[in-house]
């Protein structure tokens, strides 16, 4: 009889090499720590700090980056999962990761009030959409546990609670059917735009990241993941890169030049602007698609400046995106006490972008100090240890064997994934 587990067959695409390193890739993590950086400095008000980041150079910010990102660590990071120890191992692990975030979300919006109770600023308290917290605590804090209400620049975290909690049943589609899959989530941004669906919050309004919305660059992350190396060639061809690099530099333009939007007719110039990043504009998504590809073909896996002293702090930042993240938020709230008044003063801007971002490298440091102390610990017993990140000693369940297993098999990803 033949051995299917030895079949070599791949009914789904091959996962780019890209991931297939023996440890993990740094690009994954370097650009979720520059990301986390734009973040920190995009969201300081009036912070001249800000045009180091994208947002002043075309129409996408770091908040494309961050949700690419989290798609592909989370394609990478719960298909081991998957493979090692089987379904009920990857949804206990993302229903966990969901849960972190979740309280950490609820921690943060508590620490958001209670830095805007100390400073004593009506006009933080407004700024922030800490006022009503505050006010009504505990009606607020209700709506909080269901993701209703969010302060100001926490509302990422409740889409990526919503990302891991349904992450166990796209990654089942995907591995089935992936076109089909991405297919089914262009077709829900569309509808989004044609109809103007919305997330309900609270007290009023809606979600500022639309989930119906931004989910179509989680899939579209994972989506790469799975069966990214079947569009590889055409994505690094040269005339997907002459496209990139011409919609790049329209983008520039228009992003710069205020004076080059009177030179568009006005009915184009109504359909293009303003750009709608509640709930992402096709004008960003397709400022970020061209983004990667250019990344993807000028900064390959191998290069040397990777391992440049500021893209390894970037890396140690992404490596702890969830902590970093949080830190961040409370930074820029820090930031807007009446003791710094950053609004006309360049020198303390400055003074608070290179702070931040070096504080939030070092706490990244000890985190990494902590993380490798655990490590060097002897289990207590063998059933602490952990599972070789190696994929050629990878062990699964005969339980869970079959095809499906060996077209995963045959996609096997070698790196050691990022925690999603």
């Amino acid at each position: 009889m033949h051995d299917r587990t030895h079949s070599s067959k791949r009914l789904i695409g091959e996962t780019p090499p890209e991931f297939r390193s023996t440890g993990r890739d740094p690009r994954i993590d370097i650009c979720r720590g520059i990301a986390l950086w734009w973040i920190f400095l995009d969201h300081i008000p009036n912070n001249v700090g800000s045009w180091l980041t994208l947002r002043n150079y075309g129409f996408c910010d770091a908040a494309e980056i961050f949700m690419f990102i989290s798609g592909v660590t989370c394609a990478l990071a719960y298909g081991r999962a998957y493979q090692r120890e089987g379904w009920r191992h990857m949804i206990d692990r993302s229903l966990r990761r969901g849960w972190d975030i979740y309280a950490a979300f609820l921690l943060l919006t508590v620490a958001c009030a209670i830095l805007v109770y100390l400073a004593g600023s009506d006009r933080l308290a407004d700024a922030s959409n800490t006022r009503i917290l505050l006010e009504h605590p505990g009606a607020t804090l209700a709506h909080a546990a269901v993701l209703q209400y969010r302060p100001v620049n926490t509302d990422v975290l409740p889409v990526f609670v919503i990302c891991h909690i349904l992450f166990a049943p796209l990654l089942w589609l995907l591995l089935r059917a992936p076109n089909v899959t991405l297919g089914l989530s262009l077709s829900l941004y569309a509808l989004v735009h044609v109809f103007g669906w919305r997330v309900p919050a609270w007290p009023d309004g809606a979600w500022f990241f639309n989930p119906l919305a931004w989910q179509l660059l989680i899939v579209l992350g994972a989506w790469y993941v799975i069966e990214g190396q079947n569009v590889r060639k055409w994505l690094t061809s040269r005339p997907a890169l002459a496209l990139s690099i011409l919609y790049l530099a329209f983008s520039l333009v228009l992003a710069l030049g205020q004076d080059s939007k009177a030179l568009l007719p006005q009915t184009l110039t109504d359909l293009l602007f303003p750009l709608d990043k509640s709930n992402l504009s096709p004008l960003r998504l397709l400022h970020f698609l061209a983004l990667a590809i250019v990344a993807l073909q000028f900064v390959p896996q191998g290069w040397r400046g990777l391992s440049a002293p500021l893209l390894r702090s970037a890396r140690w930042c992404g490596e702890n995106s969830l902590p970093i993240f949080c830190l961040g938020v409370v930074l820029v709230l820090v930031s807007q006490f009446d003791l710094f008044d950053v609004s006309n003063r360049p020198s303390i801007q400055i003074a608070l972008s290179i702070g931040g971002v070096l504080m939030m490298i070092v706490f990244a440091m000890l985190l990494n100090a902590l993380g490798t102390k655990r490590e060097q610990q002897p289990p207590a017993n063998a059933a602490d240890r952990d599972i070789p990140s190696a994929a050629a000693n990878w062990e699964v369940p005969t339980a869970h064997a079959g095809p499906l297993l060996v077209r995963l098999r045959a996609r096997a990803v070698s790196a050691s994934a990022p925690p999603p």
